[in-house]
């Protein structure tokens, strides 16, 4: 059994597991985005919404975030005309707890972006290109950048592959060393597409917890119960690394349950616990609530 949902709202980005889109267009979708259970909602004004429903969108977050609404907000890429206009609306919007920077590549741009919107918002950077990838640690040393994410699909395409886990490999692990490497939260996985196949989504979201990363993008409600079960540690993880913490009492190596314990494999059980909420982490990400 893992993890019970974590009530979205009182969720720190940085530890956010599930990030569900919802179209900005849809407003009629906000409250059952919201109702699902996912650590974060996205409200997302880029690819989910057709070009002539942008302004639509812009209008439907603005009045969602002013009403009670708390959500990240992708918006469009800064090589668009909808940018500036995007960033405008978000300035000051008292529901705002990040914003998803598609393309991320220039980290002048999430540096200007970082003073226009205000230090206490997070900045999620979308990694969707090999240039942006060449770049992830650049991008995640800006001041307010919360995370990486990785837009799986676009970069696929940008670089010429398959969307294949072996293809992608080299992505992933490159955004989990340079958001280790930079002290910012581990990264957030891309989607699945399969919408059917909630097993895709199980074997995807483990895989990418496998390699380090700390949460995954959702499309549908249906996903997310699965993401956040994924990068929970189950009752036998947290029972596990209890059992270690309490046999670990005088440094050195000893056995338990004939293997070897000593102090990275405490560490990693006080990480567990730490996921759980069970201990508190250390303050060594490089972010207090102004997200560095």
């Amino acid at each position: 059994m893992s993890i019970g949902p974590r009530p979205h709202a009182m969720v720190d980005v940085r530890n956010a597991r599930s990030w569900l889109f919802v179209p900005g267009d849809r407003g009629d979708r906000f409250a059952k985005a919201t109702g699902g259970g996912a650590d974060v909602v996205v409200y997302d004004l880029e690819d989910g919404v057709a070009t002539d429903s942008k302004s639509l969108a812009r209008a439907n977050v603005a009045t969602a975030l002013r009403e009670g609404g708390f959500a990240c907000v992708r918006i469009n890429s800064s090589i668009t005309s909808f940018y500036d206009m995007d960033v405008a609306m978000l300035a000051g919007a008292p529901g705002l707890r990040a914003i998803m920077v598609p393309k991320a590549e220039d980290p002048g741009v999430l540096a200007q972006l970082h003073d226009a919107i205000g230090p206490r918002t997070a900045i999620v950077a979308l990694i969707e290109t090999a240039l942006g990838l060449h770049r992830a640690y650049e991008l995640s040393s800006v001041s307010g950048v919360a995370r990486l994410a990785f837009g799986s699909i676009d970069f696929a395409l940008d670089i010429g592959a398959e969307e294949t886990a072996l293809a992608m490999l080299h992505a992933r692990s490159s955004l989990v060393l340079a958001s280790r490497a930079a002290r910012v939260a581990a990264p957030v996985d891309g989607i699945t597409t399969r919408l059917d196949d909630l097993r895709a989504v199980e074997i995807d979201a483990t895989s990418a917890m496998s390699l380090g990363f700390g949460g995954k993008l959702c499309i549908h409600p249906s996903q997310v119960e699965i993401v956040n079960a994924a990068f929970s540690p189950s009752e036998e993880d947290i029972l596990r690394a209890r059992r270690i913490l309490s046999s670990f009492t005088h440094g050195g190596v000893q056995r338990l349950d004939g293997q070897m314990v000593d102090r990275p494999v405490a560490e990693r059980a006080r990480q567990i616990l730490q996921r759980a909420g069970i201990e508190r982490a250390p303050n060594d990400l490089g972010g207090s609530q102004c997200f560095r």
